[in-house]
């Protein structure tokens, strides 16, 4: 029901395409920089950030880089070059590739798995990489976020004793481009998509089965996931079985009625 269809043009496996680095990402370890060093090939090259935060660079040594944006980088390089080694060095650093900061994208989406962030992401960006929801998504989405003294490295679900924060999304706003500027991702976040509530729809209806529902849903709204009443239905008699307490109830109900998960509702045949 809630299913997202998202087409944006993003790097494969990437959150936010490398050719648009933000200017204030941080980097961290495991990050990999490309340098360039304008006429020196030799000190040119692919350069990670070690566990300890540093890189290590031809004829200056040891760098730190780790908590620092591609610019400070770039700044403190030059000053080293220029320090007795080279007059009015000139340079460039990029992103090679972005390892430090992840997100982790479950549950009902098509490719549910780990990526990295590469700067300021929306929930929406995130998403679209994870190839958007499953026909069985449920109508919300959530944002669990660790606390900042959690440890742990893969993702945090809303139960979990390590979950913080949860923020949710209503997938049918999502889908309406109404997203507050507090939905950007951080480190660490666990987007999951919840599988949908159901409802059984049986009797007099085309497609009688189990289907999705979200709070919104009504008795009408299922029938018509059902295919509608057929020719010998009943809808004005329609009726919902529903456990109460551990005893099934039969409740007679209007169309415009909400339904509940775990629902059975139930169309007659019509007497004549």
């Amino acid at each position: 029901m809630a299913h997202v269809c998202l087409v944006l043009l993003l790097g494969l496996g990437m959150i936010s395409a490398p050719a648009a680095q933000s200017d204030t990402y941080v980097l961290g370890a495991r990050d990999v920089l490309a340098i360039t060093v304008w006429n020196q090939l030799d000190l040119s090259g692919r350069f990670v950030i070690d566990a300890t935060g540093a890189i290590t660079f031809p004829l200056v040594g040891r760098v730190e880089a780790a908590g620092l944006t591609v610019e400070e980088v770039k700044t403190k390089l030059l000053s080293l070059l220029a320090d007795g080694i080279y007059n009015e060095p000139q340079l460039s650093v990029s992103v090679d590739e972005y390892q430090s900061q992840r997100v982790f994208i479950v549950g009902e989406v098509r490719a549910p798995g780990s990526y990295p962030l590469s700067g300021e992401t929306t929930v929406i960006e995130a998403l679209a990489v994870a190839g958007s929801t499953t026909a069985e998504a449920s109508g919300e989405l959530l944002v669990v976020r660790r606390p900042p003294d959690a440890s742990g490295s893969g993702p945090v679900l809303p139960n979990q004793e390590t979950a913080g924060e949860i923020i949710r999304v209503d997938l049918a706003a999502l889908r309406r481009g109404e997203l507050p500027n507090t939905l950007s991702l951080q480190d660490g976040d666990t987007m999951f998509v919840p599988r949908a509530e159901s409802v059984f729809v049986f009797g007099q209806v085309t497609r009688p089965g189990s289907y999705p529902i979200d709070r919104t849903t009504t008795v009408m709204h299922a029938l018509a996931l059902a295919g509608g009443v057929s020719d010998r239905g009943a809808a004005n008699r329609t009726k919902i079985l529903r456990m109460t307490d551990g005893r099934e109830q039969q409740i007679d109900v209007e169309l415009s009625d909400p339904v509940q998960p775990g629902d059975t509702i139930v169309v007659p045949e019509r007497y004549f």
